[in-house]
């Protein structure tokens, strides 16, 4: 069965540039051995990047042996969706394409939650409700 997204819809691509996913394959795909459940797709912010550095989540540092270039404002990112929901318990959540969000998220995270940060808004509107 294909990944499905928090809306429903088959899981579109979080990010490509840099190539994001626990699978390193531009989608916020999950299983068994994602054990951090890497589900959110969150358009980086300069306040949430901030707020992982300081929690020991550092987003920024480049790590090449593990082909990761670090993070900066803008990047689509799949992140853990435990992480994402201490970031919006302090105040400091980036945007979410909900469209490129697991649905596996929603174990972690109410739907209403994550659709009032948004970036992306379905043609139904309706759909958001939780």
């Amino acid at each position: 069965m294909a990944d499905r997204n928090v809306l429903g819809g088959p899981l579109e691509p979080c990010g490509t540039d840099p190539v994001t996913g626990f699978y390193r394959d531009g989608c916020c795909s999950t299983g068994p051995e994602d054990v951090g459940s890497h589900t959110v797709c969150a358009v980086m912010t300069q306040e949430f990047l901030a707020h992982q550095v300081g929690v020991g989540n550092d987003l920024v540092t480049p790590l090449p042996v593990y082909s990761f270039p670090g993070l900066v404002p803008g990047d689509r990112w799949c992140v853990v969706a435990v992480r994402w929901l201490q970031a919006h318990l302090d105040g400091a959540a980036a945007p979410v394409v909900l469209a490129s969000t697991h649905e596996r998220a929603l174990e972690v995270i109410p739907l209403d939650v994550l659709a009032s940060y948004a970036a992306d808004v379905p043609a139904d509107p309706s759909s958001l409700e939780a």
